[in-house]
């Protein structure tokens, strides 16, 4: 009996001294979903959609697309937008309805333009091997050239949210082709019919086109693209804007709250308060 006691007692030792088994570990998460927030910082309270102050103004937000001088959608445009401070927008609101009176409507193709997306057109200036929509938009002009003729900036007076780029188009705006990457290109100083066909009214050249006749008063244009170049500054100039002499679209306001502030918040609604 001692015995039989004594072999029990040694069983029960030896199990007392096996492992507890852990409790299996937890199965992983999965990944957190990326944020729909576009990245960066926040816009200040002043600056807002056009939209919400003129919704019948056009907008053809050229660098959230691949048609423009580069060839693909430009870093930073999250959105099609046209962001743009208070004073401008509301100034804006005014050309819009000034310029509808006479049969005309205004198109936007950009508006505020982020730091880093005038970085990405600074580092893209450096590789002259990326010309595959020179014949479109800079036909004539050597790429190396573009930044000594003042087609491009950096910085740029874009970043400070009171500077456009824009055209006229008809009141009752007819729709406009889309543009299909890879299709082939029509120099931007052809004649109208010839050039993208864009719905605005003849401008005496294409939008961003790097040339000389694109410069607001340059005496090759004449007839009505003359015309339509002086009544969008007439327009303009009334409502406080000012035009970049090299570029029949693009225009300041003069007033604008931020003139040594360049942002750098994506063009996207979530930037803004």
């Amino acid at each position: 009996m001692a015995a039989a006691l004594a072999v029990l007692a040694a069983a029960l030792a030896a199990g007392c001294q096996r492992p507890v088994p852990r409790p299996a570990p937890p199965a992983p998460s999965a990944p957190p979903t990326p944020s729909a927030r576009p990245s960066g910082p926040r816009a200040p309270a002043d600056i807002v959609d056009l939209a919400a102050v003129d919704p019948g103004v056009r907008t053809d937000i050229r660098y959230a697309t691949a048609h423009n001088f580069v060839g693909r959608p430009i870093t930073g445009y999250a959105e099609p937008l046209c962001l743009l401070t208070r004073p401008a927008a509301e100034a804006l609101h005014r050309v819009q309805a000034t310029a509808l009176a006479q049969g005309r409507s205004l198109k936007v193709y950009d508006c505020y333009r982020p730091q880093r997306a005038v970085d990405e057109f600074v580092a893209w200036a450096k590789l002259p091997g990326e010309q595959q929509m020179k014949g479109e938009f800079y036909p004539d002009e050597p790429k190396g050239r573009l930044f000594a003729d003042g087609y491009i900036g950096a910085p740029t007076a874009h970043s400070r949210g009171s500077t456009l780029d824009l055209t006229l188009v008809p009141a009752s705006t007819p729709d406009q082709p889309a543009y299909v990457p890879g299709q082939p290109l029509a120099a931007c100083t052809a004649p109208t019919g010839r050039r993208f066909p864009d719905n605005s009214v003849d401008m005496g050249t294409g939008f961003d086109c790097f040339d000389p006749r694109a410069h607001t008063a340059d005496p090759r244009i004449t007839g009505a693209a003359r015309d339509n170049r002086e009544l969008l500054k007439r327009l303009m100039t009334a409502q406080g804007f000012e035009n970049y002499p090299r570029e029949w679209w693009h225009y300041r306001y003069v007033d604008e709250p931020y003139p040594d502030t360049y942002f750098d918040f994506p063009v996207a609604r979530s930037s803004l308060r």
